[in-house]
């Protein structure tokens, strides 16, 4: 294929995400998406300064960082039935409004509790965006699901990319509360943006003009097929409702799909958390420098998400989740072993092939969840995964204290390999090409 021809298809593809009145919803989701993900992790790269405020030691800073991401993952269950609920416009209009004022509680914390508790309310608030972006995606885009919300989550990562050097930078510069001040207006801003947007019901017109079944994807067809009570429309109610979700959660590749991302997301956490301090204490990297490749990270991971969900929707998940997950076992394990800026930012590019895993996965998730129960079913498996992975940041910080730091950076290129190994046992996904 030519060049002109790989640009070709990429206008198509842009035009298809942006046809039939979708594009405005895609880029206010993204754009919510891109402060709801960077902020959390301005976090990892201003920890030196809290540290020095606030008497850190590596354990306690890694308990910080948990404390938000249990948080977040607590807060994805309500998110969820939010979701079906009201609505998904409401609901990230509230996450985005609400999340300006707890960052306001964070900069002004005058204590290690107030810290804590003000953290913990940010990752509250931010969890209500984390289920409704996918499912408002997933019900606006039939067979390109997978780019959509690859494309939403390569937003994250521009976030990500930018925030964190920007943050780091303020903290260094003028003090902490700036490298995170500087986002409360920035999510206002999106609340407005979000509302005006996006309709009531969270849907735009479709690109042909049809209904939301002529809009179901292959992989929802599927998944219908695999279980045909999960696949039905029941009526509201507890028991239908758990009734549905038990049929479609205890598939196998339901749970295969689960188990890799658990251990996907344990990896992600344990790494991000601490990369920049790592650099820093370790490596020997001075902190802006450590904090830009922090970014780089996240920057490739742009391409990484976009790659993974059009690998996604071309081959399915059996042939595109292990290769993501190879990519950050490989990368991981030379960030451990190597020395000098230069191999650590190549070990950098290859771990970042890593961050489009979770395209594949919960793209898969969303689609095996029929569409009553979408928010929910998503919402209840990010809690579990997301609760698990949250303790991984705590224990690096343990490992750290005890002069382990890179025996467990090590761990985690183990834990994504076992990852990769596991994904090659998915069970027929629901996403597989024919």
């Amino acid at each position: 294929m030519t060049v002109r021809d790989r640009a070709s298809d990429l206008r198509g593809v842009a035009t298809e995400l942006w046809g039939g009145g979708r594009g405005p919803i895609l880029v206010a989701v993204a754009g919510g998406w891109f402060l709801s993900i960077g902020v959390r992790m301005v976090y990892p790269a201003i920890l030196p300064q809290l540290r020095g405020d606030f008497g850190f030691d590596l354990t306690t800073a890694g308990l910080l960082v948990t404390a938000l991401w249990i948080a977040y993952a607590i807060g994805q269950l309500p998110g969820g039935i939010l979701d079906d609920r009201f609505g998904g416009r409401r609901v990230l209009v509230a996450s985005t409004a609400v999340s300006a004022t707890a960052l306001a509680l964070v900069v002004t914390a005058g204590s290690t509790v107030v810290l804590f508790a003000a953290t913990i309310l940010f990752g509250l608030t931010t969890a209500l965006y984390g289920v409704t972006r996918f499912t408002i995606l997933s019900n606006n885009y039939a067979d390109r699901a997978g780019t959509a919300i690859g494309a939403t989550m390569a937003a994250g990562d521009l976030g990500n990319a930018l925030l964190p050097p920007l943050g780091g930078a303020l903290a260094v510069a003028i003090a902490w509360e700036a490298g995170l001040g500087f986002a409360i207006p920035a999510f206002l801003a999106a609340a407005v943006g979000i509302f005006l947007v996006i309709p009531s019901d969270g849907r735009g017109e479709s690109a042909d003009g049809g209904s939301a079944d002529e809009r179901r994807t292959p992989a929802d067809e599927r998944s219908a097929d695999d279980d045909g009570e999960a696949g039905t429309e029941s009526a509201p109610g507890i028991v239908s409702t758990a009734r549905t979700l038990a049929g479609v959660i205890r598939r196998p590749s339901v749970l295969v799909v689960t188990v890799a991302q658990l251990l996907g997301y344990c990896v992600w956490q344990g790494l991000t958390a601490f990369y920049p301090t790592y650099l820093v204490e370790i490596k020997g990297i001075p902190q802006t420098t450590a904090t830009a490749l922090f970014g780089l990270f996240f920057a490739l991971g742009i391409v990484s998400k976009l790659a993974a969900g059009s690998a996604y929707d071309a081959y399915g998940i059996r042939r595109s989740l292990p290769v993501a997950l190879g990519f950050g076992a490989v990368g991981i394990g030379m960030l451990a072993l190597v020395e000098g800026t230069l191999a650590v930012a190549g070990a950098t590019v290859v771990a970042s092939g890593m961050l489009g895993y979770a395209t594949i996965t919960l793209t898969e998730l969303t689609a095996a969840f029929p569409e009553t129960v979408q928010g929910t079913g998503l919402g209840l498996l990010r809690t579990g995964y997301m609760g698990i992975g949250a303790g991984a940041p705590t224990v690096i910080g343990v490992l750290a204290d005890a002069d382990h730091f890179t025996e467990a950076i090590l761990l985690l290129a183990l834990v994504a390999g076992v990852a990769a190994l596991f994904a090659l046992r998915i069970p027929g996904g629901t996403g597989d090409a024919s």
